[in-house]
């Protein structure tokens, strides 16, 4: 039976359209990390191998999927962080190559409007339940015409990436910057 939004039907072949993914454009989207040392110094990276896309769900709300690949990570232009980074005392990326994040479903409106995503973040195969901040957009279609932008922060002692714990802060800091292939959600 077709779903009703304010009282019409929409016909099958327009949900069908609605529930096909939008992904993420590769050119003008970025995953970036930053973890402080216990010195203050600012250590920044970014995951240059990502995947996602965003859901239309059957009701009308939204559902975002990510997933980055911890062997592709960046840090500062350094190679030896990269490393150290990609490596067992860190991501572990021989055990862990991926890290994914599935949202709760939300309403499209919170692209323009900023506010709290929740979903299962799944890092160093731990999974546990995080909140991001998405800020307000300053365009009037967020993730077509500017990025949609997002922040939060997890603790790393909570995922098991313990590693280096007398140089870093727990703190992981996650700027997120999104914009769709297509005229999606």
């Amino acid at each position: 039976m077709p779903a009703a939004v304010a009282g019409t039907a929409i016909p099958a072949h327009v949900l069908a359209q609605l529930a096909a993914p939008v992904g993420f454009d590769p050119l003008h989207t970025r995953f970036g990390f930053e973890l402080r040392t216990r010195w203050g110094q600012r250590v920044q990276g970014h995951f240059p191998q990502h995947d996602g896309a965003v859901h239309t769900l059957p009701d009308g709300r939204l559902q975002v999927r990510i997933v980055l690949s911890t062997a592709a990570v960046e840090v500062e232009d350094s190679d030896r962080y990269a490393r150290l980074a990609r490596g067992e005392r860190f991501f572990d990326a021989a055990h862990h190559p991926l890290i994914e994040f599935v949202s709760e479903p939300h309403v499209a409106g919170l692209a323009h409007d900023g506010g709290r995503l929740r979903g299962r973040l799944t890092m160093h195969g731990t999974s546990r339940m995080e909140t991001f901040t998405v800020l307000p957009a300053t365009c009037a279609r967020p993730g077509i015409d500017c990025d949609v932008v997002v922040h939060g922060e997890v603790s790393r002692g909570d995922y098991g990436l313990d590693g280096w714990r007398l140089a870093l802060t727990d703190t992981v800091r996650f700027d997120m910057r999104v914009r769709l292939l297509d005229d999606g959600p």
